[in-house]
């Protein structure tokens, strides 16, 4: 318990920005993260190695080098004023689990290594799993050029002002293989408030969302006097968004009735300031759109509801919509397996567990659709997430650290690996 809380407090002085935690992408908070976590590695005497994307590798060296690798971990970004353990528990725990071999003088057969990866939060680059995606050597030039939002310098300026090697993510140089990995177990605050109103400690993901997003869209009418235009004269660009976000509420809901399991999200809606005024019929509005589910087909049909409805209001208001740039990620499956150990290792130690799917995207996706095994694990979180309220008892940590190393041990060959865990 003593190195997690330790770890949570210095994570919390680094980047307490006055109202909430911000471990800014690619800048000075997620690299004092990274920072805390090295240096950590390096007093537990485990090996360190960095990719080109400056991914971190904390190595517990195993009897068998050359077998794949058990491997742990998650991001250590934030969004901007979020909480403490969004993403920074993964990496804790994984810390914690190895730190206690270390103790016990436990050596696995195989590697087992946590990985600190970069760029997960898409609220700075509008990128899904940046960091991971590099690791595989999947990551475009299109993304290293995609600008973050506060700066708007392009990926792969703050990679090289950092020492990283963008040039190398370019090419499609990979740090990871996937025959190389045994498999791949994030643990995970839940994010949402089913485990803490279910009364269950634990949460088994069985898969993880994909998403369909357009960050920059926006609706083009017509500026009018609003006490001159009559309503059948107006291109009304707010109209057309209210009656497009009304209709797709219907939408969803006749979807969910059918079967289908998604999420619809405008999570911006604004005018120009410089040009929306009182006394004006508003002839531009901008918003986002964030489709998300674990099915594919559910994200296609959602999808061609927002454009033909879109294309039908065009039409009845005299607008133009205008989408901009798409972003998404692909649904991930996770191992059955893997889940079967979970709940087993839980059951052992008397954490009441769920299975549950995830709602938001996890590194743990790209580790799944690489053909990696792979598996989640959320531990129940109080206030949802994104926002400084997160809160995570120590107790359902250590439950959960106990669980994730006692699976992350049956498959580094650990006998009783989580009787040596106390984080």
């Amino acid at each position: 318990m003593a190195l997690a809380e330790s770890l949570f407090a210095q994570l919390r002085a680094d980047s307490f920005d006055g109202v909430g935690i911000t471990r800014d992408t690619y800048g000075p908070g997620e690299q004092a993260a990274h920072d805390l976590l090295a240096q950590t590695a390096r007093d537990l005497g485990l090996e360190i190695r960095r990719d080109a994307a400056l991914n971190l590798y904390l190595t517990l060296p195993g009897q068998d080098r050359q077998a794949p690798a058990v491997m742990t971990g998650s991001h250590l970004d934030s969004v901007p004023r979020g909480g403490n353990y969004d993403g920074a528990a993964g990496v804790v725990a994984g810390m914690a689990v190895l730190a206690g071999w270390v103790r016990a003088g436990v050596r696995p057969v195989r590697d087992v290594t946590v990985m600190g990866v970069r760029a997960e939060e898409s609220a700075w680059f509008p990128v899904s799993y940046v960091g991971s995606k590099a690791a595989f050597g999947l990551l475009d030039a299109a993304a290293l050029a995609a600008p973050r939002a506060d700066t708007q310098r392009a990926l792969s300026d703050h990679l090289a002002a950092l020492g990283g090697n963008p040039q190398a993510v370019a090419r499609g140089e990979a740090a990871l293989r996937p025959e190389a990995l045994d498999c791949f177990v994030e643990l995970h605050i839940e994010q949402g408030p089913v485990l803490i109103g279910e009364g269950d400690t634990l949460g088994v993901v069985t898969g993880i969302c994909g998403s369909h997003r357009y960050r920059q869209a926006q609706v083009l009418g017509r500026y009018a006097h609003s006490g001159a235009a009559p309503r059948g004269h107006r291109s009304d660009a707010v109209v057309a968004l209210a009656t497009l976000i009304a209709r797709l509420q219907d939408a969803w809901r006749d979807m969910e009735a059918a079967g289908h399991e998604l999420t619809l999200t405008f999570g911006q809606v604004y005018t120009d300031v410089q040009q929306a005024d009182f006394s004006k019929v508003p002839g531009q509005v901008s918003f986002c759109v964030d489709i998300r589910s674990r099915d594919t087909d559910s994200l296609r049909q959602m999808d061609a509801h927002v454009q033909g409805i879109a294309a039908e209001l065009e039409a009845a208001h005299g607008v133009r919509f205008d989408w901009g740039a798409t972003s998404g990620s692909q649904p991930a499956i996770m191992d059955d397996s893997l889940q079967a150990a979970l709940h087993a290792a839980a059951d052992a130690i008397g954490a009441p567990s769920r299975s549950m799917p995830s709602g938001a995207g996890h590194d743990a996706a790209t580790f799944s659709n690489q053909g990696v095994p792979t598996a989640m694990l959320f531990v129940r979180n109080a206030h949802g997430s994104h926002n400084p309220d997160e809160a995570l008892d120590m107790g359902d940590f250590t439950a959960a650290t106990r669980v994730l190393g006692q699976v992350l041990g049956l498959r580094a060959g650990i006998a009783h690996a989580a009787a040596s865990i106390s984080p």
